[in-house]
């Protein structure tokens, strides 16, 4: 047996699955990324966690400028994915409902440049990659230079997802000054300081939060498969507590790193556990979605702010 396979199976005796498992299995696919914050996910499919709670999870990996467009299709029904993509993603008609939050960034997601680049002000007429309208690295780096008298017309941007980002600042060769991206990937460039230095992360401004949802209707259709995937999620949270070091195995092999490594990049993030998901969403996430909607319609990402932003996430299952 891989070495692999001997780590699913303990996690699996270890988070109590050796039993039956309901008979019937709804079918639900994720889309995410490679993302630290969504290792849970994961985990939760690899342990069997899912399984147990009667649901058949596929994952699939979709860039985050996709993901609305897999939703749209019906080819997947849920998503992980950043805080204010729930607002663009309605706001350009694509309906969906956020059921839990999952992560926030504490210096997992920055802005790193090139030697000679030493802060914010510095980026002025630079070069920058940076993902696509509409993804949390566009909308960081906006937040990110509003919070210093900046927009985003005071600086040059190539589209670049952020493993591309953080490559190409690392080579060298690529003509960018500065990129926006986020963990494993920053981890990348924290590790060779000649490449690049970084000026601004996710633990100075308060901009990266990742929920998860689903569409309204796999909801309304699916009650008991929701409660499942919520229930998945923080039953994942007590797995990676009682086993550190078999779960960061299963949740870096999946984004290609070791244990260890992964234990780095997620010290840079914070899990939200249940009470915490309490407290999100019961004020921190209106007054992040007032500040977050007006810069996106600054920013033209979306041409109006939907009506009703507390319409945008569904509490019901987060209570045990």
């Amino acid at each position: 047996m891989s070495m692999m396979k001997k780590t699913v199976l303990g996690l699996s005796l270890a988070a109590g699955l050796s039993g039956a498992v309901l008979a019937q299995e709804t079918k639900v696919s994720i889309a995410m990324s490679g993302w630290t914050g969504f290792g849970p996910l994961t985990l939760a499919k690899e342990a069997g966690i899912f399984k147990k709670h009667g649901l058949d999870v596929s994952i699939r990996k979709i860039p985050q400028k996709d993901r609305h467009l897999a939703i749209a299709s019906g080819d997947v029904q849920c998503a992980a994915t950043s805080t204010e993509t729930w607002i663009v993603w309605n706001a350009n008609g694509v309906a969906t409902t956020q059921l839990f939050k999952m992560d926030q960034g504490m210096g997992a997601d920055g802005i790193v440049a090139r030697p000679g680049i030493d802060k914010v002000e510095d980026l002025k007429g630079k070069t920058i990659g940076v993902s696509a309208p509409g993804t949390n690295p566009y909308f960081s780096l906006a937040w990110i230079l509003k919070k210093h008298g900046m927009t985003l017309k005071d600086v040059k941007m190539v589209t670049l997802e952020p493993a591309q980002a953080a490559n190409a600042l690392i080579a060298g060769n690529s003509g960018l000054d500065a990129a926006m991206t986020y963990e494993p990937y920053l981890g990348l460039v924290r590790s060779q300081p000649d490449k690049g230095k970084l000026i601004a992360d996710s633990k100075q401004y308060s901009m990266v939060f990742d929920t998860f949802g689903c569409t309204p209707k796999f909801i309304k259709d699916n009650p008991k498969a929701a409660k499942g995937l919520t229930e998945s999620y923080f039953e994942a949270l007590d797995l990676i507590e009682k086993d550190k070091a078999k779960s960061f195995a299963v949740m870096g092999a999946d984004v290609k790193q070791t244990a260890e490594q992964f234990e780095a990049s997620q010290s840079k993030i914070k899990w939200a556990d249940r009470e915490a998901n309490i407290r999100f969403f019961d004020g921190e996430i209106q007054a992040f979605n007032k500040e977050a909607s007006t810069l996106l319609l600054e920013t033209g990402v979306i041409r109006a702010i939907p009506a009703n932003l507390d319409s945008l996430f569904d509490t019901q299952f987060l209570r045990k």
